[in-house]
């Protein structure tokens, strides 16, 4: 079945200025040197890793930006080895795909300080790689969208940095925000998917503490600090989401809770509203979709050189 895409879109100010430093250009293939298996961080006896996707050779810029990348797997599975968004090199963007602990390891907030952690830890190192660690910019699907979303709207709040990896002379604030179809309000998921919410079955039931021991379900404190909504505020970065309409896991409801937030407080974001998509599929990452994302992240990044 052919896919079709609407947007529904606010705009503190226009975001599609032609960026010099990273280019639009979807056609054109860059080099890429790929490191694999960088050890960010160690917690207990578990290594956290990430994955470095560095355009290079003819055409590439010294010192690109960077978009970190938060796979999915419903917080309890899912692989950082092969990016969706890797094709973002050709347009002369950096890549790194992070891992996270899962909550077969730890409930929350451990994944999203293990986030944190790792955007320190990659601002330490940009020269030793060779990226700009002033334009980082924060991505991910599912799970991962849930956690770019947090990871962006919570630059410089305390109670979720956490210390994975020290380098806490380092910030973990990013330039902006890409979503594919995360979860953003875990209370409002409670009340429009109670199915999802509450059931033993649901990632979102373990991360949120209803599986430990002596629990009487979710904790009612975790799953509105978990909530990417109840932390949007005046100076969040811009904010990109895509999602299907016919998604049953996560609700678009989700993305238009965040959207209404962003207009509420007159940042900058857009709901791409991809017609007739489930949870997933390339055609998120095709396209004028992917073309869309390519063009805001490059427009994001060229705002720190104006």
């Amino acid at each position: 079945m052919m896919l079709q895409t609407a947007r529904t879109a606010f705009c503190q100010s226009s975001t599609r200025d032609v960026a010099a430093a990273v280019s639009h250009d979807t056609n054109r293939r860059l080099d890429v040197k790929i490191v694999r298996d960088i050890e960010y961080a160690r917690v207990a006896d578990q290594r956290l890793m990430l994955d470095l996707f560095l355009p290079e050779g003819p055409g590439a810029a010294e010192n690109p930006p960077l978009l970190v990348w938060i796979h999915g797997g419903g917080w309890r599975g899912g692989s950082r080895a092969k990016p969706p968004i890797r094709r973002l090199t050709d347009a002369g963007i950096a890549i790194a795909s992070i891992s996270y602990r899962f909550t077969d390891v730890a409930i929350f907030p451990a994944q999203i300080h293990d986030c944190k952690g790792a955007i320190r830890w990659l601002r330490a190192n940009a020269k030793l790689y060779g990226y700009d660690e002033r334009r980082i910019a924060v991505g991910g699907s599912s799970a991962g969208g849930h956690l770019a979303l947090l990871v962006g709207t919570t630059g410089g709040v305390e109670e979720l940095e956490g210390t994975v990896g020290g380098n806490e002379q380092f910030s973990s604030s990013v330039l902006a925000i890409v979503d594919y179809f995360g979860p953003s309000d875990f209370v409002l998921r409670g009340r429009t998917q109670p199915e999802m919410a509450y059931s033993e079955k649901a990632g979102s039931f373990a991360l949120l503490g209803g599986l430990e021991p002596k629990s009487a379900g979710v904790d009612k404190r975790l799953e509105r600090i978990a909530s990417p909504s109840n932390w949007v505020g005046k100076g969040d970065p811009p904010l990109l989401m895509l999602h299907g309409t016919k998604d049953t896991r996560v609700l678009i409801d989700q993305s238009e809770r965040m959207l209404d937030l962003y207009k509420d407080f007159d940042l900058e974001a857009e709901l791409i509203r991809v017609t007739g998509a489930g949870h997933g599929g390339m055609e998120f990452f095709m396209g004028k979709n992917f073309q869309t994302v390519q063009a805001f992240l490059s427009d994001s990044f060229a705002k720190l050189e104006k």
